[in-house]
């Protein structure tokens, strides 16, 4: 048996927000109505969360009573006081309670039955955070209204239907119904009134949304959900990568046709990259706000990720680093993850200040539009003009920074001490500061990165094409000015990048299934590569990448017009094949098998729906490349340092280099150039489950706690 890929299972198991026993073994606790044996021990265990990753002071909990125990006997202590009225034999069969008033830190839950006790340390958190990423970003600026420096405010809730006239969801008075609400069939074959409840709140400093299907006239409690909840999770996610210093609005909710079909829909501001770029902030507000999800709704089968661009970004980033936030995701116009993309922003910067300044080329250095595509990796010249145009320029501190006012951001010379708008600062918890200047230590650079170098070797460029943009494209500095010298990037830094999972290697990807969808680029910089870059990854890490399934359709960059929904359903239906397998056998292994089971292929359209054979999207959705996969970097994309060799004319096969190029090619490459055979020397495992809580690097939060007998 595959011992590692069972230890993953186990601890996806552990970390679902779930209510149900998925059958295939992956949710957390037993919601069977069958009681344990009459010999099993008395078992306690939390529900939505880990034990050690409680927040907001309150926990929804299942004990398991064996079979043959009266439940009127059984007592629960919090801490000593006497919670046992929180408890009930409840009409799912299970014993529970939601219980209140647990204190920040350690919390000990003592349940006793004739003849049987056990206990359970429970972690509790302020709702405002952090749980496990560290000590909390500053400045942050909350919005008007927040009753603390937390942001803490009430939640509110508003209703709307669906007439049955149809027009789309309209606001809906419980206080005075209307008479028009057209009913829906859940696909669980309820047929309920078409009312959603959209709840608005804060936890972990920022906003979150939530909607469901839900009858105001009818009680609902976690353990005995309306017949409209299915159980099941949808997270939309926002777009773009940014660093802001204040709250934001949690991306919409309102998905009639997922709604309708009894999904929960959540989303979460800071999982909304165009407004927090950081990956264990982002993975922190989804597994607080699924807690919320779980405690107030009713536990959660399995969730889904859904959005494009930045929004693909979270999913695809979170989904590895903390396997089990989610069981499916639907990564649109796709980015694996913010740092490998931030390395094609920075090549792309510095080679836009060259090819821009036709007056910066050496005498006679021409370059026509294809012959820079050899540089770019992609043949519109466009696509690095709207990527540094579009997506904020998140290396530069001194920028115009989301929720800093302008007086209080950094300048080199009038303000020293303020706030440095750049996404290293922004997760210095994840990658540390320079004991020296205080800065956050940066994972990005260009060291030894020969520009243009398979368009050389394939003779599209000419030598002295390939010796002046090398020699002039040059680096950045600590504070983002133009240099003349190449730089590299923090080692350490890189390590902790890999590490925490920032640098999406797809190592515990194999955990989630996967439906990408993807439409043609037309320069706009959400480029057909990533999707394969990312698929290249799998193949390395796992050997093959089965349980990702390809869309592609004839809409730019979205692929089509039905994919968004339709991708959610599909997952749905392959996740609920994985719950329903019960063998004993690794979590990655039977989200494969469930693929063809469940009917999830690749697909072909064109772009309304219609399918085409494979053939098309081959020519309509071309894949192109990076500046540094031109440079010879794998297609895995992924190296964010390389090898360094000596400068060997013999690596040079065909190309004739006078000398004055020559010796401008060994200034421009002091320490050596890229040795793309050999692995990255700062490359290090990613490690699931980091708490940043005692310093930068983070350390594994270990296996999920349990409950233990106690002497009766």
């Amino acid at each position: 048996m595959d011992t590692s890929g069972m230890a993953r299972e186990r601890r996806w198991r552990t970390i679902l927000v779930a209510a149900v026993v998925l059958a295939a073994g992956s949710a957390v606790p037993a919601q069977s109505a069958e009681r344990a044996p009459a010999g099993a021990p008395l078992t306690i265990e939390v529900l939505g969360n880990r034990a050690d990753l409680v927040s907001g002071g309150d926990a929804l909990i299942d004990i398991g009573v064996p079979a043959g125990v009266d439940v009127s006997k059984l007592r629960v202590t919090l801490d000593g006081r006497d919670v046992s009225g929180a408890f009930a034999h409840r009409a799912n069969g299970r014993v529970q309670g939601l219980v209140d008033g647990l204190r920040v830190g350690e919390n000990e839950v003592v349940a006793r039955v004739p003849g049987r006790a056990a206990v359970l340390t429970i972690t509790n958190h302020p709702i405002s955070g952090p749980v496990f990423s560290g000590p909390h970003l500053q400045p942050w600026r909350c919005a008007e209204g927040s009753l603390d420096e937390h942001c803490n405010r009430p939640a509110t809730y508003r209703y709307l239907y669906l007439p049955t006239g149809g027009g789309g969801l309209q606001p809906y008075d419980p206080a005075a119904p209307p008479g028009d609400v057209a009913t829906t069939t859940t696909d669980q074959g309820h047929v309920v009134p078409f009312i959603v409840r959209e709840e608005t709140g804060v936890i972990a400093r920022d906003q979150y949304r939530v909607a469901t299907l839900f009858d105001p006239s009818r009680p609902w409690e976690p353990w005995a959900p309306q017949p409209g909840y299915n159980g099941k999770l949808v997270i939309n996610h926002g777009a773009s990568c940014d660093t802001s210093y204040a709250m934001g609005s949690a991306p919409d909710v309102l998905n009639a046709e997922v709604l309708g079909r009894g999904f929960a829909v959540m989303s979460h501001a800071l999982d909304n990259a165009g407004h927090n770029c950081n990956i264990v902030t982002q993975a922190e507000s989804l597994v607080m706000t699924k807690e919320h999800v779980a405690e107030t709704y009713g536990p959660i089968r399995y969730t889904i990720g859904s959005g494009c661009s930045g929004g693909a970004l979270a999913q695809q980033q979170v989904a590895n680093a903390y396997p089990g936030v989610y069981q499916g995701i639907t990564p649109a116009c796709s980015y694996p993850d913010a740092w490998t993309s931030a390395m094609q922003y920075v090549d792309y910067d510095g080679l836009l200040r060259y090819f821009q300044d036709p007056a910066s080329w050496s005498p006679g250095t021409v370059w026509e539009p294809l012959q820079i595509a050899q540089v770019l990796g992609h043949p519109n010249p466009a696509n690095p003009v709207t990527f540094t145009t579009v997506i904020p320029n998140s290396g530069k501190p001194s920028r115009s920074c989301p929720g800093v006012p302008a007086e209080e951001v950094y300048d080199a010379q009038t303000n020293p001490g303020g706030v440095r708008c750049t996404l290293h600062d922004y997760m210095r918890n994840v990658f540390g500061t320079d004991a020296a200047t205080g800065f956050a230590l940066r994972p990005v650079g260009n060291e030894g990165i020969m520009y243009g170098l398979r368009g050389l070797l394939a003779g599209t460029l000419l030598p002295q094409q390939f010796v002046d943009v090398n020699t002039k494209a040059g680096g950045v500095d600590v504070d983002y000015n133009a240099i003349r010298e190449r730089v590299a990037p923090d080692a350490l830094a890189v390590q902790r990048a890999y590490r925490s999972g920032a640098n999406n290697t797809a190592q515990h990807l194999d955990q989630v299934a996967i439906i990408d969808m993807r439409g043609p680029d037309p320069g706009a910089f959400h480029d057909v590569y990533r999707t394969y870059a990312l698929r290249e990854r799998l193949v390395r890490e796992h050997g093959h990448a089965d349980n990702q399934v390809l869309w592609r359709g004839s809409v730019p960059i979205l692929g089509d017009t039905t994919f968004t929904d339709e991708g959610i359903f599909a997952m749905d239906r392959w996740l609920a094949v994985v719950e329903a397998d019960g063998r004993d056998v690794p979590l990655a292994q039977k989200i494969v098998e469930a693929r063809a089971t469940a009917g999830v292929e690749d697909r072909c359209t064109s772009g309304a729906g219609q399918d085409l054979p494979p053939q098309y999207c081959e020519v309509a959705v071309q894949r192109y490349a990076t500046p540094r996969i031109a440079a010879g970097m794998p297609t895995t994309d992924d190296v964010m340092t390389c090898v360094l060799k000596p400068l060997r004319r013999a690596d040079f096969p065909g190309v004739l280099f006078l000398d004055h190029q020559w010796e401008a090619l060994q200034e421009a490459f002091p320490t050596g150039v890229c040795d793309w055979t050999k692995p990255d020397p700062n490359r290090v495992p990613t490690v699931p489950w980091l708490d940043y809580g005692g310093g930068p690097g983070g350390q594994p939060l270990g296996e999920p706690p349990t409950s233990r007998p106690l002497r009766a």
